[in-house]
């Protein structure tokens, strides 16, 4: 079967937000790029996934020529709940470092993004397979695949990008990585119910029974999430089950209760902290969750794979501007700073939250100790709260 050649500036394995981002960032700077992605449309936009946005996040989207649809029908958020001993403090992101974070789905990131692309004609091929990288240390790295018609096709790039996620072949092809990463002794059981929102805000509740999320998706439709064992049946949980466990979570003196509704998707979530450094092999780059995952404690990964666009798309901007490679030779170094922090603010949300079920009475109580420390201060809220909405950019 013959080959067809495409040529191209940059290369970029993997169609979700980080890699149709990038794409529309290099557009808007005039350079050539080809998305890959094995994936259909249809499976992205409906495979429901939390997004807690960054302003700097919301930023980026509005700014850049992507549908504002994130200001319209996002809901702004202007603090969290800190729930634990029976009682919520509220960590006031406004009153505390003057930014807001937009309850957003990544779903609705990403049709946004497909919708820009698809309305400025940029090549992004959905539903390919036998997906492979090569050469990847020469000036024309390739991506080798297959089209939904059969067609193969080459791929032919002076940059290569991996967005294509936590599974990423492209990750795979930087032979001088080291994989930092830490496994969590619990998971998450998720639900989405068909209900109002129980509270105005996200709660994050400790209680002696572990932790809860009390988050949502819509003005109709929640997400919800408690700590559980990585090896529970989230099948064999029934509805009543799973409400009566999580009000457990959130109950105290003031009597705060769940708004119920019909439970339409239940999963476990297991997770784990990950790095791959450096982010770079010659002419291939990674970004996002190819390259690191956190812990959705803090709500970093969707904003740490734009922060990683941000930074890459300026350095190839250089790059095939006036041919420096400056930026691009500091791009591991400067998106792993923030990453590093990220997973920093992770880690130390998820350790503070949660318990682990051999947790002595010295642990728990020290738990809450720290809990106390932090919404009795005000620098101790500021520095959640500059973590939750994320850095400046440097």
């Amino acid at each position: 079967m013959s080959t067809t050649i495409v040529s191209t500036q940059v290369g970029i394995l993997g169609g979700g937000p980080a890699g149709l981002m990038l794409s529309h960032l290099l557009a808007r700077a005039g350079i050539d790029n080809v998305v890959v992605e094995k994936r259909d449309h249809a499976t992205i936009s409906t495979t429901h996934r939390a997004g807690i946005l960054e302003h700097g996040s919301v930023q980026m989207l509005a700014e850049t020529g992507v549908d504002g649809r994130v200001l319209t029908d996002g809901h702004r958020h202007d603090g969290i709940d800190l729930r634990f001993g029976g009682e919520s403090h509220r960590i006031d992101f406004q009153d505390l470092v003057g930014e807001s974070v937009w309850l957003y789905p990544q779903n609705e990131v990403f049709v946004d993004l497909a919708a820009a692309r698809a309305r400025d004609c940029g090549d992004v091929r959905c539903s390919v397979s036998d997906t492979e990288v090569l050469d990847v240390a020469t000036d024309t790295p390739k991506i080798r695949l297959t089209e939904a018609d059969g067609t193969s096709v080459e791929v032919r790039c002076r940059i290569l990008v991996g967005a294509d996620g936590s599974h990423s072949i492209c990750r795979q092809a930087v032979p001088d990585r080291t994989d930092h990463f830490i496994e969590y002794p619990f998971a998450w059981f998720g639900i989405l119910t068909e209900a109002p929102p129980s509270a105005p805000e996200l709660i994050y509740a400790r209680s002696e029974h572990g932790f809860a999320l009390i988050s949502q998706r819509s003005d109709t439709v929640q997400r919800m999430y408690f700590q559980c064992d990585p090896g529970e049946d989230a099948s064999s949980w029934s509805e009543e089950q799973i409400w009566d466990e999580l009000q457990r979570r959130v109950d105290g003196a003031d009597g705060f209760e769940l708004t119920r509704g019909r439970i339409f998707e239940q999963m476990v979530l297991p997770f784990r902290s990950y790095v791959c450094e450096p982010l770079r092999h010659s002419n291939l780059f990674l970004v996002g969750d190819a390259g690191h995952t956190v812990p959705p404690t803090g709500a970093k990964g969707l904003n740490l794979a734009l922060a990683d666009v941000k930074v890459l798309a300026e350095a190839l901007t250089s790059f095939f501007g006036d041919g420096s490679t400056a930026l691009l030779d500091g791009y591991s170094d400067t998106a792993l700073r923030r990453v590093w922090k990220a997973q920093n603010f992770s880690y130390w949300m998820t350790s503070m939250l949660h318990t682990r079920s051999d947790a002595t009475a010295f642990e728990r109580k020290r738990a809450l100790g720290e809990l106390a420390t932090i919404t009795e201060s005000r620098y101790g809220q500021q520095y959640l709260a500059e973590g939750y909405t994320g850095w400046p950019s440097k």
